[in-house]
């Protein structure tokens, strides 16, 4: 999450021409960018558990609109590699994190 948030914030050439692909407008970006670079700071900060799962909502949020906006577009597989492969990542990471780190 951290280097696509970064990619975002940058506004590189592909991550633009994407976005404009996808129909969103490019401010998306910026907001994507923040957002994700806010929710892996609370992912590495200790304690606030009920942060860290509203961190962990919002990356499968953003990870699986990724997916179904390219579904929507009607692009090839290749595009949905990247966002899903986050997304498995994200729900692995929350799935085998700490039972300390759990709420109940």
């Amino acid at each position: 999450m951290l280097s696509t948030g970064m990619v975002q914030l940058l506004k590189l050439k592909e991550e633009v021409d994407r976005t404009i692909h996808l129909g969103y407008p490019i401010y998306f970006l910026t907001i994507l960018g923040i957002w994700k670079m806010l929710g892996v700071v609370t992912l590495l900060i200790p304690k606030f558990p009920l942060l860290k799962e509203w961190a962990y909502a919002g990356f499968f949020f953003v990870m699986s609109g990724a997916v179904l906006s390219h579904l929507a577009c009607g692009d090839v597989a290749k595009e949905f590699f990247g966002p899903i492969l986050l997304l498995i990542l994200t729900f692995v990471s929350w799935y085998f994190k700490p039972i300390d780190r759990k709420i109940i």
